[in-house]
């Protein structure tokens, strides 16, 4: 059906056919190191359950990558949410595993939000 169409017309679609096995991949190695070198140094991380935060929060970054590379290299506005839900992510994450204090954390936000509206502005 959409052979009839001409390509640019075509309606375009994001691979999703690797991204799940290297996404999971990933996770597991991460989560591998961090706790071999938990195991290997006698340290431990105290809320060690904020790398599960991690997992949604590369999810997401892969995502908007993959936007990112199947519009040409171009950041679009569908490429925006899933960066900035991933960054978000990614930086609440860094806060507990690292024990940081959110009254010191908290300009990260508003660095985030600006630098994505940065990329927002010079993509238009």
């Amino acid at each position: 059906m959409n052979e009839n169409l001409p390509p640019n017309e075509r309606p375009t679609e994001i691979s999703r056919q690797r991204s799940p096995a290297w996404l999971a991949g990933a996770v597991l190695i991460i989560f591998g190191v961090i706790f071999l070198v938990m195991n290997l140094t006698g340290s431990s991380i105290e809320n060690w359950w904020a790398v599960f935060i991690l997992i949604p929060a590369f999810g997401s970054l892969a995502t908007a990558w993959r936007i990112h590379q199947s519009s040409g290299g171009r950041f679009t506005p569908a490429a925006r949410g899933p960066l900035i839900g991933g960054l978000i992510l990614l930086t609440v994450a860094s806060v507990f595993l690292f024990d940081l204090d959110w009254g010191a954390i908290w300009p990260v936000f508003l660095i985030v939000i600006g630098v994505v509206a940065l990329f927002t502005s010079l993509s238009r």
